[in-house]
């Protein structure tokens, strides 16, 4: 068989919001990368001083050759009304901070004065990561009054929920006086993106479970036993996003390139496999195996995410008929092949799943390509001013051809408009002609002022320099800025309206969390959802020895 041309997939078809609202978690999501790459570091629980009812404070540390990173668990007792997984809250059952270095006990009892009113409080360059959770009652209940009656908690109960507590915010890079990133971007451990704020979560986890047992083990002391570690394995970390986390992959254009282009370069190179290894091959249908167990574990209320499990389900049972059917021996560049027939014959959210599931077998495709996922992003915001008007015309026509054909006179196409609220400078997004305030609008129409950048521009002198065009147009310097940095970033630009009527805020969302490692997308409205981070991963101890493919592992 000839060698197939295959190429990057285009941007104008991967960067769709409908596209990139169906990414699933995969061997480059940061939390899985972060577990290879700390497996070698030694775990250690520093301090735990939690009362009769898990209330105190604790400490858990990763070390290596010198370096230490501590996180600092604070536990409280707060009232059923104070909470709340919104960001108004106030009040939460935890507050974490992860510590650069072992703290000394002026730094607990400092952080112990601040870290429990997180945007209240003020911490110092000493801490590099700052969160807060909220208890699953209905789950942490369960468990501790199952182990203090000497028996393990109902399988089924936890199945469902997934999580002893969720997070409802993870803050690093500033925020609050936490450390400027410019103080840690050249670790060499922490290079690969966002490591610390996986650190952080993947240790909470660890506390979840160790205060469930202590206090269970003061509740009944003659007869309390400890969570079974394979039960724990199986319970992840929870937590509640809105839409602060959307305009970020918005703000941020070059690492989300760098994010897209590992994951399409990563496919490339695996659909150019001519030859396909038959212990790879098996890797494959192992992992898809065990994730359909994985699938009938999502649970939700919505309809919008039922239709989408739905479809996946009904699309992999399709799959696994042709795999049935497909010789893998008698068929050169066979995961092209398989491709190939995903999208010819699957929806979106199954070609998406399938592709995560062509990483499983390739360490060694993808370990290289991790470390580039981070991006000096100040390096690429200059704008060449001595390039002529004709240029920036050009890049436009290729790179924003869908955008510029989106007619924004009709209302439709700018229905909403996103603000930052006021109680907690938080982004939102509202109806433009049902809500007041679309005079605070943010910068994130960028479809919308793409195309009227264009039109300017068709009017414009083509000989003219960029200069001389911001020098009467300066309105548009940021729409300006961002052309050409995806004339060197193909994948830094949402291909989509992000005003436009049909806008489902948690495709952005969901985008981000796939990156992150998250599972289990549990929508509660088209601006917030659910999900679990760290379900089915290895215990502290069990790192070392850990194998990848664990997050397909938990409660089959």
């Amino acid at each position: 068989m000839n060698k197939p041309n295959i190429q990057l997939r285009e941007p104008s078809m991967v960067m769709k919001l409908s596209r990139l609202g169906s990414f699933h978690q995969s061997k480059l999501s940061f939390l899985r990368s972060f577990i290879r790459e700390f497996k070698s570091w030694n775990y250690k629980r520093d301090l735990f001083d939690l009362n009769k009812d898990g209330y105190g404070t604790a400490v858990y540390s990763f070390e290596k050759k010198g370096r230490n990173y501590s996180l600092v668990c604070f536990a409280q007792h707060i009232n059923p009304e104070e909470r709340s997984d919104r960001v108004i809250a106030t009040k939460w059952d935890a507050a974490f901070v992860l510590h650069d270095g072992k703290p000394t006990k002026q730094d607990i009892d400092r952080l112990r004065k601040n870290v429990p009113k997180q945007e209240v409080g003020r911490v110092t360059y000493k801490e590099l990561t700052l969160s807060r959770a909220n208890k699953s009652i209905r789950a942490f209940d369960h468990v501790v009054n199952s182990l203090s009656k000497g028996k393990q908690p109902d399988h089924e109960i936890l199945k469902r929920v997934g999580y002893l507590y969720r997070t409802t915010a993870v803050y690093g890079s500033g925020k609050f006086g936490l450390a400027d990133r410019f103080r840690i971007k050249d670790r060499k451990e922490i290079y690969g993106p966002f490591r610390l704020e996986m650190m952080l979560v993947y240790l909470v986890r660890q506390f979840t479970f160790d205060q469930v047992n202590h206090i269970a083990k003061f509740k009944n002391p003659n007869k309390a036993v400890y969570l079974n570690k394979d039960i724990a394995r199986n319970l992840g970390i929870g937590n509640s996003t809105g839409l602060g986390m959307a305009p970020f992959i918005v703000n941020h254009p070059t690492l989300l390139h760098n994010w897209i282009y590992c994951r399409e370069k990563a496919l490339k190179e695996i659909r150019s496999i001519k030859e396909v290894n038959k212990d790879d091959f098996n890797i494959f249908k192992n992992c898809l195996e065990k994730s359909k167990a994985n699938i009938d574990t999502w649970v939700t209320d919505s309809k919008y995410q039922i239709n989408k499990i739905d479809t996946l389900k009904t699309d992999l049972t399709k799959f696994f008929k042709y795999l049935e059917n497909l010789n893998s021996q008698k068929n050169d560049y066979l995961w092209n092949l398989i491709y190939i027939w995903s999208e010819e014959n699957l929806e979106e959210e199954c070609v998406e799943y399938i592709v995560s599931m062509m990483m499983e077998p390739y360490e060694k495709i993808i370990d290289p390509l991790i470390i580039n996922m981070s991006s000096e992003e100040e390096n690429y915001f200059n704008i060449p001013a001595d390039r002529k008007v004709f240029d920036l015309k050009k890049i436009i026509e290729k790179n924003y051809k869908s955008i510029i054909e989106i007619d924004f006179r009709d209302k439709k196409s700018t229905s909403n408009f996103w603000f930052i609220s006021k109680n907690k400078e938080e982004p939102r997004v509202a109806n433009r002609y049902e809500e007041h305030g679309a005079e605070l609008e943010q910068p994130l129409a960028i479809a919308r002022d793409i195309k009227k950048l264009y039109g300017k521009l068709i009017k414009y002198n083509q000989k003219d320099t960029v200069a001389e065009f911001l020098s009467n147009n300066d309105d548009l310097r940021h729409v300006v800025r961002r052309a050409f940095i995806v004339e060197n970033f193909p994948y830094s630009e949402i291909q989509d309206n992000t005003i436009g009527a049909s806008l489902v805020p948690i495709d952005m969302l969901r985008l981000k969390l796939s990156f992150f490692g998250a599972v289990k997308f549990d929508p509660k409205s088209d601006k917030w959802l659910r999900i679990n981070m760290y379900q089915g991963a290895p215990h502290p101890h069990e790192m070392k020895l850990s194998k990848d493919n664990w997050v397909y592992n938990s409660f089959n």
